[in-house]
């Protein structure tokens, strides 16, 4: 299929996308070999080949929740810059 540059300024126009004109007939030459290869696709017979349903059949592996880190409220709190007790301290917002 062999698109122009009228076609490919229709379809900039329907994807809000702003092409110059002097980018038209490059891009039509691009869109028209990204279309032949579709048809070339087209040709080859898939009728034995099942349907994907992604890409494997693998399952994620689960990992417990579990705390694995904590009760360190020092450390924590080093670099607070005001803290009150074991609490950051920060500035009222909202009066």
């Amino acid at each position: 299929m062999s698109l122009d540059k009228a076609t490919v300024r229709r379809i900039a126009h329907l994807a809000r996308i702003e092409v110059p004109d002097s980018a038209l007939e490059p891009l039509a030459q691009e869109l028209s070999g990204i279309m032949g290869w579709i048809e070339q696709l087209r040709e080859v017979n898939t009728d034995a080949v099942a349907p994907m349903t992604g890409g494997t059949d693998m399952k994620l592996a689960w990992r417990k929740d579990v705390q694995t880190d904590g009760d360190k409220p020092e450390k924590v709190l080093a670099n607070a810059p005001d803290r009150h007790e074991a609490f950051f301290a920060v500035p009222k917002v909202v009066e």
